[in-house]
Protein backbone atom coordinates (compact mmCIF):
# COMPACT_ATOMS: atom_id res chain seq x y z
CA UNK A 1 0.00 0.00 0.00
CA UNK A 2 1.22 3.41 -0.93
CA UNK A 3 0.57 6.27 1.54
CA UNK A 4 -0.58 9.46 0.90
CA UNK A 5 2.12 12.22 1.63
CA UNK A 6 0.43 15.48 0.09
CA UNK A 7 -3.30 16.13 0.63
CA UNK A 8 -5.27 17.96 -1.42
CA UNK A 9 -7.43 21.05 -0.88
CA UNK A 10 -7.30 23.31 2.30
CA UNK A 11 -7.47 22.28 5.83
CA UNK A 12 -10.86 23.73 8.03
CA UNK A 13 -7.88 26.06 9.96
CA UNK A 14 -7.05 27.49 6.87
CA UNK A 15 -10.61 28.25 5.52
CA UNK A 16 -11.85 29.82 9.24
CA UNK A 17 -8.26 32.00 8.59
CA UNK A 18 -9.69 33.36 5.27
CA UNK A 19 -13.15 33.98 6.44
CA UNK A 20 -11.87 35.89 9.52
CA UNK A 21 -9.55 37.84 7.46
CA UNK A 22 -12.32 39.25 4.90
CA UNK A 23 -14.55 39.80 7.88
CA UNK A 24 -11.99 42.27 9.19
CA UNK A 25 -11.50 44.00 5.97
CA UNK A 26 -15.14 44.24 5.25
CA UNK A 27 -15.47 45.36 8.87
CA UNK A 28 -12.82 48.43 8.03
CA UNK A 29 -13.93 48.96 4.32
CA UNK A 30 -17.66 48.97 4.48
CA UNK A 31 -18.13 52.06 6.86
CA UNK A 32 -15.36 53.79 4.79
CA UNK A 33 -17.14 52.98 1.56
CA UNK A 34 -20.50 54.70 3.37
CA UNK A 35 -18.83 57.52 4.49
CA UNK A 36 -17.44 58.68 1.34
CA UNK A 37 -20.81 57.98 -0.58
CA UNK A 38 -21.90 60.51 2.30
CA UNK A 39 -19.26 62.90 1.60
CA UNK A 40 -20.08 62.67 -2.01
CA UNK A 41 -23.86 63.34 -1.86
CA UNK A 42 -22.78 66.13 0.47
CA UNK A 43 -20.58 67.97 -1.74
CA UNK A 44 -23.05 67.06 -4.53
CA UNK A 45 -25.13 69.16 -1.94
CA UNK A 46 -23.17 72.07 -1.68
CA UNK A 47 -22.95 72.48 -5.61
CA UNK A 48 -26.38 72.68 -6.27
CA UNK A 49 -26.64 75.29 -3.03
CA UNK A 50 -23.94 77.27 -5.10
CA UNK A 51 -25.57 76.87 -8.35
CA UNK A 52 -28.73 78.09 -6.83
CA UNK A 53 -26.83 81.29 -5.48
CA UNK A 54 -25.31 82.16 -8.35
CA UNK A 55 -29.09 82.10 -9.65
CA UNK A 56 -30.56 83.88 -7.30
CA UNK A 57 -27.84 86.75 -8.06
CA UNK A 58 -28.68 86.74 -11.69
CA UNK A 59 -32.38 86.91 -10.59
CA UNK A 60 -31.70 90.11 -8.48
CA UNK A 61 -29.49 91.48 -11.50
CA UNK A 62 -32.74 91.29 -13.37
CA UNK A 63 -35.20 92.71 -10.71
CA UNK A 64 -33.21 94.53 -8.41
CA UNK A 65 -34.91 91.99 -5.48
CA UNK A 66 -34.61 88.49 -4.25
CA UNK A 67 -38.23 89.24 -3.28
CA UNK A 68 -41.06 86.42 -4.40
CA UNK A 69 -38.61 84.21 -6.42
CA UNK A 70 -38.81 80.53 -6.66
CA UNK A 71 -36.27 78.35 -6.77
CA UNK A 72 -35.55 76.41 -10.38
CA UNK A 73 -35.32 73.14 -8.03
CA UNK A 74 -35.86 71.60 -5.06
CA UNK A 75 -33.71 68.43 -4.43
CA UNK A 76 -30.73 66.98 -4.48
CA UNK A 77 -29.01 65.60 -6.69
CA UNK A 78 -31.11 67.55 -9.25
CA UNK A 79 -30.35 65.02 -11.99
CA UNK A 80 -31.09 61.47 -9.40
CA UNK A 81 -33.81 59.25 -8.94
CA UNK A 82 -32.45 58.93 -5.24
CA UNK A 83 -32.96 62.36 -3.29
CA UNK A 84 -30.52 63.23 -0.62
CA UNK A 85 -31.33 66.29 0.24
CA UNK A 86 -33.97 68.78 0.23
CA UNK A 87 -33.46 72.29 -0.84
CA UNK A 88 -35.60 75.00 -0.39
CA UNK A 89 -35.10 78.77 1.74
CA UNK A 90 -35.20 78.95 5.71
CA UNK A 91 -37.65 81.61 5.17
CA UNK A 92 -39.34 83.65 2.55
CA UNK A 93 -36.61 85.97 0.18
CA UNK A 94 -36.55 89.68 1.32
CA UNK A 95 -36.09 92.04 -1.21
CA UNK A 96 -32.09 91.95 -0.24
CA UNK A 97 -31.69 88.98 1.41
CA UNK A 98 -32.04 85.07 1.56
CA UNK A 99 -30.63 82.20 3.49
CA UNK A 100 -30.78 78.65 0.87
CA UNK A 101 -31.08 75.39 3.10
CA UNK A 102 -30.14 71.87 1.81
CA UNK A 103 -32.02 69.39 4.88
CA UNK A 104 -30.75 65.72 4.25
CA UNK A 105 -33.22 63.19 3.33
CA UNK A 106 -33.40 59.26 2.50
CA UNK A 107 -29.86 57.70 2.53
CA UNK A 108 -28.02 61.14 4.06
CA UNK A 109 -30.22 61.53 7.13
CA UNK A 110 -28.48 61.18 10.18
CA UNK A 111 -25.12 62.83 8.52
CA UNK A 112 -22.98 64.42 10.82
CA UNK A 113 -22.91 67.84 8.92
CA UNK A 114 -26.84 67.91 8.97
CA UNK A 115 -28.38 70.70 7.22
CA UNK A 116 -26.27 72.76 5.07
CA UNK A 117 -27.16 76.65 4.82
CA UNK A 118 -26.03 79.34 2.54
CA UNK A 119 -27.20 83.05 2.31
CA UNK A 120 -26.91 85.86 -0.05
CA UNK A 121 -23.61 87.53 1.54
CA UNK A 122 -21.77 84.03 0.71
CA UNK A 123 -21.90 82.64 4.31
CA UNK A 124 -22.26 78.65 4.83
CA UNK A 125 -23.55 76.83 7.90
CA UNK A 126 -23.72 73.22 8.74
CA UNK A 127 -23.82 71.13 12.16
CA UNK A 128 -19.57 70.83 11.70
CA UNK A 129 -17.37 73.77 10.43
CA UNK A 130 -15.42 71.52 8.63
CA UNK A 131 -18.49 70.75 5.93
CA UNK A 132 -18.00 73.68 3.71
CA UNK A 133 -14.63 72.82 2.37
Amino acid sequence: MHSRKNSLGFTLIEVMIVVVVIGIIAAIAYPNYTRYVQNTRMANAQGDLMELAQWMERQFTLNNSYAGLTLPFSVSPKDSGTVAYNISFVAAPTANAYTLQAVPTGPQAGHECGTLTLNQAGVRGANLTTCWR
